[in-house]
């Protein structure tokens, strides 16, 4: 009974995060095992690395010779990374790096001119739309440890995920308006985590905020120095990963959730979510441990 509390707060009896949006056709090669409709690159040819230990999954962008651009094979290697395995209890945590000074430049530019076709642009934009939407709707905190220049895409990248740390050598921009392509999707995802004169100034102007400004208004969770960034990065994630799972997971949609409603409807939400939380085992064994003074032994 607990359990379908939790199901129901949640929103899905399967794995309705992934259910949600233009990704629901993956759906399918997800729950099976199988990982093909996610559009994984040959081996040998995949432009990210990944490894994962002690709940934490590290996804690395290696391509730094260009620059990590998010091409097509960029974004569908990405996107397979992300989704691999997302419903395993083994999995708390999620941190995107990159190799090089730059975290990621933004599209490939070589992948936009008119040789390619209407029909090519349109799926790297619907790629890179879904990419950035299974970050927010992925059942774990998604972290970007950023370590250089963050542009464009890149730059949306970093705002889409739930949290991000960057070293004081990090830069942002959305520069696409220099070259006659202003950062439409881009702005999807920077207009929701800084304030819009901020964002329509970075998009109107191309030009670039430091990582101190970036922290300030709001698109950045912590600078630190560079010599710093994995071990504070690093820090966040065990943390998170030392707690439930499906408590976190669970606050995590119900944050995303709340947002955009009404204040009277995000408080509904949120009260009821709250009552499904207590009733999970973690939300119980929390309490309990609590009350005895111990430390908490969750499910997973």
């Amino acid at each position: 009974m607990a359990a379908a509390a939790g199901l129901r707060a949640f929103g899905a009896k399967r794995p309705g995060w992934l259910g949600r949006g233009p990704w629901a056709p993956l759906v399918a090669g997800l729950c099976s095992g199988g990982l093909a409709g996610a559009g994984r690159p040959e081996p040998g040819s995949r432009p990210t690395s990944v490894r994962q230990q002690d709940g934490i999954r590290k996804i690395v962008l290696s391509n730094p010779e260009k620059r990590n651009a998010l091409s097509l094979a960029m974004l569908k290697s990405l996107q397979s990374d992300i989704l691999h395995e997302a419903e395993s209890k083994d999995l708390k945590v999620i941190v995107i790096s990159a190799e090089g000074p730059v975290f990621s430049s933004g599209h490939d530019l070589k992948e936009l001119t008119d040789e390619q076709g209407p029909d090519y642009h349109a799926e790297v934009f619907r790629t890179c739309s879904e990419v950035m939407m299974l970050i927010q709707n992925h059942p774990v905190p998604i972290i970007a440890m950023v370590n250089g220049l963050a542009t464009a895409a890149g730059c949306q990248l970093v705002a889409s995920c739930d949290i991000a740390v960057a070293s004081n050598k990090s830069f942002f921009a959305t520069p696409g308006v220099n070259i006659g392509l202003f950062c439409s999707s881009p702005g999807v995802a920077l207009g929701r985590a800084v304030p819009r004169k901020v964002a329509l100034k970075m998009l109107f102007t191309g030009e670039p905020i430091s990582a101190q400004e970036a922290l300030l208004h709001g698109l950045l969770s912590k600078v630190v120095p560079e010599e710093q960034l994995e071990e504070e990065t690093m820090k966040i994630a065990k943390k998170i990963a030392s707690l439930s799972r499906v408590v976190v997971s669970l606050g995590k949609a119900n944050f995303y959730k709340q947002l955009p409603q009404d204040l009277r409807t995000a408080y509904y939400l949120t009260s009821q979510t709250m009552v499904d939380n207590i009733a999970l085992p973690d939300g119980q064994e929390g309490i309990k441990a609590f009350i005895q003074k111990r430390k908490p032994v969750w499910s997973h």
